[in-house]
């Protein structure tokens, strides 16, 4: 999980627009980031599995 003080620094606006850094909104993970779901892909994952996503179910074939 991203430390409190790592979560406070990407929400201030930065200098430039290129500098924004996403983050998911449950653990703060910056890498891995769905920006359709505003999640990291271990969250979403999680979610996912517990059906708590709506649209989205597991695939199985």
């Amino acid at each position: 999980m991203a430390t409190s003080a790592q979560i406070a620094k990407s929400k201030k606006k930065p200098k430039y627009s290129t500098r924004i850094t996403r983050r998911c909104w449950r653990c703060g993970r910056k890498h891995g980031y769905m920006r359709d779901f505003d999640l990291c892909r271990i969250c979403f994952r999680e979610l996912a599995s517990k059906g708590e996503i709506p649209g989205i179910r597991k695939s199985s074939w």
